[in-house]
């Protein structure tokens, strides 16, 4: 079936829910404008939206952005004929439930059955709560993140008034654990933040060996899986280091997850976690203005956030019904499909000498980076930034990163020194992305020929 069938199904789920309210006095919405201005506006909006990159086709494989799929859209804005704010059960009874319910399945792949947790307006202010828990739990205590773990980390400490320290990363952007372990020996550290899936790479921090370094130094472990999160429901697949941190990942502190990256969502929703559901006394408020109808637990009294949009839940709930998360379900082999398109594009790379692939090998998990060949850092910088410009002229549309050189090689086998070069990269997390591999490198090819073609030395890379 496909997606074309959509908004027939929409619009009869749209009359059935307007049934469920027909004992109500019928009114009308005013529009303020008639037919013709609403569809003059709508035409501007159209035509203002054009001005995008598709981030919908597989040719987009440049930044993290997936398609929602069509029933999360459906459920979003069927949501939204009553515009549920899940601050509290007053505002969002229904989709208050179906957070909590959605919520239950995503801990549930990492064998959480008691914890606490809850939907945020995305990964940034999930991670907020995780590190704003960190401090309560260990006030004035360090934070210790990878220096390829998100740049918000560094931020939000500061917001917070913690003080944060970057650990280094080794060749394939891992946390590496001997540098960890000497800022552990310098004491006063309250949260390690391990990285499942970082931005730049799509590297997986040594978890398991994190742990066994938290039973010497005793620190809480915070995961950022914001990106890599779903990925154990096919650890199976990845190579085994990454395989031994997902294995341990149930054994974190907390876990921050973005159905808005691999699971198929609308922006905005991330979602954080914690294992231990008594966390919940640092939440605790008592404001005038609290709703005091319903004595359950509302989702307001376990968020720093107050509105937040109860459609999300909804469009969550509903793709999680449809597309269980669960290892080998149809939800697991499109992450699948993504990883093996990375796998296949790292080899096309692998084998041609214009470029410079990771000397580390293979992408953990579906996002692949690599440099042009050149014979300096400034000629590999530009080289990169015209074979950008020359694939977006073929409707490939891929992203810069600026990565150190020693990640890379060249095809004699010698690295690079270490200070950095913008390099190429492609985030391949959309499951069509398998079956157009042969395309997108088609054209990564001709943009390749383009540069060369015009290059002054015209000798390639």
């Amino acid at each position: 079936m496909t997606d074309d069938c959509v908004p027939e199904l929409l619009a009869r789920a749209t009359q059935a829910l307007d049934h469920k309210f027909g004992s109500l006095p019928g009114f009308r919405l005013e529009l303020g404008a008639g037919p013709e201005a609403v569809a003059e506006v709508l035409q501007a909006v159209s035509n203002r939206l054009a001005d995008n990159y598709p981030y919908f086709h597989p040719l987009y494989a440049g930044q993290m952005l997936k398609p929602p799929h069509p029933i999360a859209r459906a459920a979003y804005a069927l949501a939204m004929t009553l515009n549920p704010n899940n601050h509290a059960l007053d505002g969002g009874r229904a989709s208050s439930a179906m957070e909590v319910e959605a919520v239950r399945e995503i801990a549930g792949m990492f064998g959480w059955t008691e914890f606490l947790g809850h939907l945020t307006s995305n990964g940034t202010f999930a991670n907020l709560e995780a590190l704003w828990m960190a401090g309560q739990l260990a006030p004035g205590r360090r934070i210790l993140g990878s220096e390829q773990a998100h740049y918000t980390h560094g931020r939000i400490s500061g917001v917070l008034k913690l003080e944060y320290a970057a650990v280094a990363a080794d060749e394939r952007g891992r946390m590496q654990l001997d540098v960890l372990e000497e800022e552990l020996r310098q004491g006063n550290v309250g949260t390690v933040v391990a990285t499942l899936g970082t931005t730049a790479a799509g590297a997986v921090d040594p978890l398991h060996e994190i742990l066994k370094l938290k039973e010497r130094f005793s620190f809480r472990v915070h995961v950022d899986a914001a990106y890599g999160g779903y990925f154990g429901l096919i650890a199976d697949g990845l190579d085994e280091p990454a395989q031994h941190a997902y294995a341990a990942l149930g054994q974190a502190d907390s876990i921050v997850v973005d159905p808005h990256k691999h699971g198929l969502q609308p922006y905005g929703c991330g979602c954080v976690l914690f294992r231990d559901p008594a966390v919940g006394r640092f939440y605790k408020h008592d404001s005038p203005y609290t709703y005091f109808t319903s004595k359950d637990l509302h989702l307001g009294e376990i968020s720093l956030e107050c509105s937040r949009a109860g459609a999300a839940a909804v469009a969550l709930w509903a793709t999680q019904r449809l597309l269980p998360l669960k290892p080998g379900g149809e939800f697991a082999r499109g992450l699948a499909k993504g990883r093996r398109a990375a796998l296949d594009l790292d080899q096309r790379l692998r084998a041609d000498a214009r470029f410079a692939p990771l000397a580390a090998g293979p992408p953990e998990l579906d996002i692949v980076v690599w440099a042009m060949n050149a014979s300096t850092t400034v000629e590999a910088s530009q080289k990169a930034q015209k074979t950008f410009d020359a694939s977006a002229k073929q409707d490939l549309h891929l992203a810069l990163v600026h990565l150190p050189q020693g990640w890379f090689i060249r095809p004699n086998g010698t690295c690079r020194e270490h200070e950095t070069m913008t390099c190429l990269r492609s985030v391949l997390m959309k499951p069509e992305h398998e079956a157009w591999m042969g395309e997108i490198w088609d054209r990564l090819k001709a943009a390749c020929e383009t540069v060369l073609s015009e290059w002054p030395d015209r000798k390639g890379v």
